[in-house]
């Protein structure tokens, strides 16, 4: 009898390090969906445009166990209803199970739709250590015809930051009287300490004569800019992946590892409401991100 023939063994062992890199790459995109960073929709979508990818070869109960509020005995009763084997891949799906899987997700986690009358103030916000000040910063430098707004704060100046060109710096008295006069299009305190807030008067001349205003704030402002003024234009900023998103704030080294796992927790919490926002930017790239922000701060 002919000898089995195995493949040789640096083929196997490159062949294991590919399904060991697929796994991790299944599971990362997994993370994504749980925290909200990419929708399952998006998921979805990748997934069939490259069935061969690791959206691809993943199977749909991992697929539908890795979005929030899906537990298995709920997924079981969702492929049931939908008509779908467990032991499918999402890039094998057939045309009538892609189409009825699409329609549960858009049903149930429908994605944001832009609001038709929007007005030229344009509110980035995100969750922490994303770079949202990096692209606000970025716009500020390269597209000097959109106002980046400065914000009023009761903290001290730092080294090197300048009165009216990085904040408004005042003490307590002058920013309640703000408040009590209704010059603060929003505000906040922010790590129970400091407060922040966004003047009225510059936001609106600026929009007066037709210019662009944006602020770049967080989702507490970004929901009372909402309030005060329902037209205004709101994007969210999003990191690559959950994991890019750990990587840069750990990188920053700013944080001690407690307020690092308070800071995720609350990043968790901001994610999750993106669908309040007309847009969704990705800022894997500072420039691209800030490009995007600008064209659809000029629609």
């Amino acid at each position: 009898m002919a000898e089995e023939r195995r493949p040789p063994e640096v083929d196997r062992a490159a062949a294991s390090r590919r399904a060991v890199a697929a796994r991790r790459e299944r599971a990362a995109l997994k993370r994504d969906v749980s925290t909200r960073v990419i929708s399952p929709q998006e998921l979805l979508r990748r997934a069939l445009a490259d069935p061969a990818s690791p959206a691809g070869a993943m199977r749909v109960t991992e697929f539908l166990t890795a979005i929030p509020a899906i537990g298995e005995g709920k997924r079981d009763r969702i492929l049931a209803s939908l008509g779908i084997s467990p032991v499918k891949r999402l890039g094998g799906l057939g045309t009538r199970q892609r189409d009825a899987l699409r329609d549960f997700l858009d049903t149930r986690w429908p994605e944001p739709r832009p609001r038709a009358g929007r007005s030229r103030l344009v509110v980035l916000a995100g969750p922490t250590a994303v770079g949202k000040g990096t692209v606000a910063a970025h716009i500020k430098e390269h597209h000097p015809e959109i106002h980046l707004s400065v914000s009023a704060t009761t903290r001290a100046p730092r080294p090197g930051e300048v009165e009216g060109e990085h904040y408004y710096f005042m003490d307590d008295a002058e920013f309640d009287r703000l408040i009590a006069t209704g010059a603060l299009l929003e505000y906040a305190t922010v790590h129970n300490h400091h407060r922040y807030g966004t003047p009225r008067g510059p936001i609106e001349k600026v929009l007066a004569e037709g210019g662009t205003a944006l602020l770049e704030i967080d989702l507490q402002g970004a929901r009372q800019v909402r309030a005060a003024d329902p037209r205004a234009t709101l994007v969210f900023l999003l990191p690559p992946s959950w994991d890019e998103l750990v990587q840069r704030l750990v990188g920053r080294g700013t944080e001690d590892a407690e307020e690092r796992a308070r800071r995720l927790r609350t990043a968790r919490v901001e994610l999750a409401a993106q669908n309040e926002f007309d847009y969704r930017v990705v800022n894997e790239d500072v420039a691209s991100a800030a490009a995007e922000v600008v064209a659809l701060a000029a629609r």
